[in-house]
């Protein structure tokens, strides 16, 4: 076995090959960036070392500086992680030739399955259900529109090395073809050094279904069954799951079977996973696969128990798998959401910055309930603009689907981030949306449900009532603290508070009167509703954990006038609590009104100016190109929102922009 290994990235993935490498009695050498200086996969390697300026091109994805690293530390192998250079059969080609083992597949099965185009080739060599689709390079728009036409829309038009959702592009007319080759093109280009890109029908209402499959170098490869990747954006995973509500276990075999002679037909040794788009019918077709460790692999080493990452190293390091296909049991169910630095209510932009509070659920095991959370930031840390803007992996297993859902929901709202915008609200959203628990899903489902964005959610009903009885118990709370606060002037009676108030939750007013209990603090509404709320909150705690009438909740809390900024369940409102008079005054003043930004155009998020592509003086039409901005390799496309004239243009081409920053103004 290694005595000392690589870890050939950064982030959540470096941190987890150092946890599994530490439990093997294996020690870690890191590398980072400038950006990545004071990153936590830094902190937690035995040694790090300094690999170049931020931009991935010149640090993470240059072979000889991980070479030259190895030879400095005498690193015995190297782990890729995903992303960067894992899929690059150069780099365990390099590797070899410097005497270092690559713990990944052999570069002869990665450039068989890495590309898209000849893995699809191999694919059907295997006879595994492929896709109809144009397999050859396509050099211009216009061959691209051909193959379209001829192929029926809509298509999918994909980066031959590309993942992660980048230089991919759906079109439904000849002229979203165009625009989206150009697109897909320019972002494989500058995400994979390689631009090019082919065609393939999409099927409608899709799934999107993976096979994790491991081999050895002895010849041996098992499948450890499925994954559920269907909640995507912009074609990239959001929520992952396993096994799959759709399968059944003949389905599942059936698909597991394809994915290994498929892996046997390329001699893989390692781990891997096999992607498959699936019909509503159970219909399946192979999509790709990833020669590397998966984002969402810890849905499947919790149902299955097998730490993917050991077994990597095992195998590299020559051993046999100890484990047969009939070895392999799923057990439970296992939900991941992947916790982003992006505004859900501004299309999801990425957001940038400094983690001024970054207080995860804890995590273990309680009753049938295990709660995991991959990361690589923490508090104080910064989320870069150079690297992919995912902060956190939290992944909860349950005995079933529904128990895995409502811990997941649960943990979601215990999860405190502040200094960046992030996509908690819409993930935990998503955890109460009927169709999702339903189970009817498809790779159209946030598209589907959320067709104008995600909006923030107004607390309602049952939800306004927990609420705004949590709030009042709060306000209660702080009371009672403030009396206790020494060096006051001693009352001339006994202070006795008030227990008639007011909770205004957004624009709502609940009436309630606070009454104290021996085992908790009652909060009786109007018309004898009541809730009873116990917790052990302290003042100054960003998560408020507790029952509401004897059922586990947890609220994000933080202090407002007068009350407390409140998070539960997707749905987040202002709770001020005031007494009764208090309440009268407050419905007296004026509400401030939004400054209107309609003449102008706002940068959307942190990012670089890559193309203006309007003039001073020009008249626009709704819907016409205005500029695209990077962020975070991705190139998003600004359009006009009305008719308009452009009066001033004020970035400039090249120049990197804070989000509200005016790009130009209209008239």
């Amino acid at each position: 076995m290694f005595e000392k290994i690589l870890i050939a990235n950064r982030g959540e993935i470096a941190c987890r090959v150092i946890k599994t490498a530490r439990r093997m009695g294996i020690k870690t050498v890191a590398v980072f960036s400038d950006a990545d200086r004071d990153a936590l996969h830094v902190e937690m390697a035995d040694e790090a070392v300094h690999i170049g300026p931020p931009p991935a091109a010149q640090s993470y994805l240059l072979i000889d500086r991980i070479v030259e690293a190895c030879r400095a530390t005498g690193a015995q192998a190297v782990h890729p992680g995903y992303g960067f250079l894992s899929e690059r059969a150069a780099f365990p080609q390099a590797l070899e030739a410097a005497g270092v083992v690559f713990i990944g597949p052999n570069p002869r099965a990665i450039e068989a399955m890495g590309d898209k185009i000849e893995s699809k080739k191999a694919a059907n060599a295997a006879r595994v259900s492929t896709v109809p689709g144009h397999l050859g390079v396509i050099e211009d728009p216009a061959h691209a529109v051909t193959i379209a036409d001829e192929i029926g829309y809509p298509v999918m038009i994909k980066a031959s090395a590309g993942g992660g959702g980048k230089g991919m592009r759906i079109a439904y007319s000849a002229d979203e073809v165009a625009e989206g080759f150009a697109r897909a093109r320019s972002e494989a280009a500058s995400s994979f050094g390689d631009d090019r890109v082919f065609v393939e029908k999409f099927i409608v209402d899709p799934r999107h279904i993976e096979i994790q499959v491991l081999g050895d170098k002895h010849g041996n490869v098992i499948y450890l069954g499925e994954r559920e990747c269907s909640i995507q954006r912009r074609n990239q995973k959001v929520i992952e799951e396993a096994p799959s509500p759709l399968l059944d276990e003949a389905t599942r075999r059936l698909m597991g079977e394809q994915a290994c002679a498929l892996a046997r037909a390329v001699g893989y040794d390692s781990a891997g996973t096999v992607e498959f788009v699936a019909g509503q019918d159970r219909s399946f077709f192979f999509l790709e696969m990833n020669t590397r460790l998966q984002v969402e692999h810890p849905v499947t080493e919790m149902i299955t128990g097998i730490d993917l990452v050991e077994q990597m190293i095992r195998v590299a390091a020559g051993e046999k798998l100890s484990i047969t296909q009939d070895d392999v049991r799923l057990n439970g169910w296992a939900v991941e959401s992947r916790v982003y630095a992006e505004d859900p209510t501004r299309g999801f932009l990425p957001s940038t910055g400094r983690l001024v509070s970054y207080r995860p659920p804890a995590e273990g095991v309680v009753g049938d309930v295990t709660v995991r959370n991959d990361t690589g930031v923490y508090e104080g840390g910064e989320i870069s603009i150079y690297y992919d803007p995912m902060i956190a992996k939290l992944v909860t297993h349950a005995p079933t689907r529904l128990e895995a859902i409502a811990a997941q929901a649960r943990a979601l709202d215990a999860f405190a981030i502040e200094g960046i915008r992030h996509n908690i609200p819409f993930l935990s959203a998503l955890m109460d949306h009927e169709r999702w628990k339903s189970g009817r899903l498809s790779t159209g489902f946030i598209a589907e449900e959320f067709p104008d964005g995600f909006k923030p959610i107004q607390p309602e009903g049952e939800t306004a009532h927990l609420m705004a009885a949590v709030a009042a118990a709060i306000d209660h709370k702080m009371n009672q603290r403030k009396r206790g606060v020494s060096g006051q002037l001693r009352a001339a009676e006994p202070v006795r508070f008030e227990r008639e108030r007011v909770v205004q939750l957004g624009t709502q007013r609940f009436p309630v009167v606070v009454e104290d209990m021996a085992y908790a603090t009652v909060v009786r509404f109007g018309e004898g509703h009541s809730h009873e709320v116990s917790s052990g909150w302290r003042p100054g705690e960003p998560v408020w954990q507790g029952a509401v009438d004897g059922v586990e909740v947890a609220l994000q809390v933080r202090p407002l006038l007068n009350g407390v900024a409140l998070s539960h369940a997707g749905a987040a409102a202002a709770a001020r609590v005031y007494t009764r008079r208090e309440a009268e005054l407050a419905a007296l003043m004026p509400e401030k009104v939004a400054a209107d930004t309609g003449k102008f155009l706002l940068c959307p998020m942190p990012g670089l100016v890559k193309t203006i592509l309007v003039k001073e003086g020009q008249e626009v039409k709704v819907g016409e190109m205005l500029c695209m901005v990077e962020a975070m390799k991705m190139e998003n496309v600004l359009r006009a929102e009305k008719d308009a004239k452009i009066s001033k243009i004020v970035a400039k081409e090249g120049e990197s922009l804070a989000v509200d920053a005016v790009i130009m103004e209209f008239s």
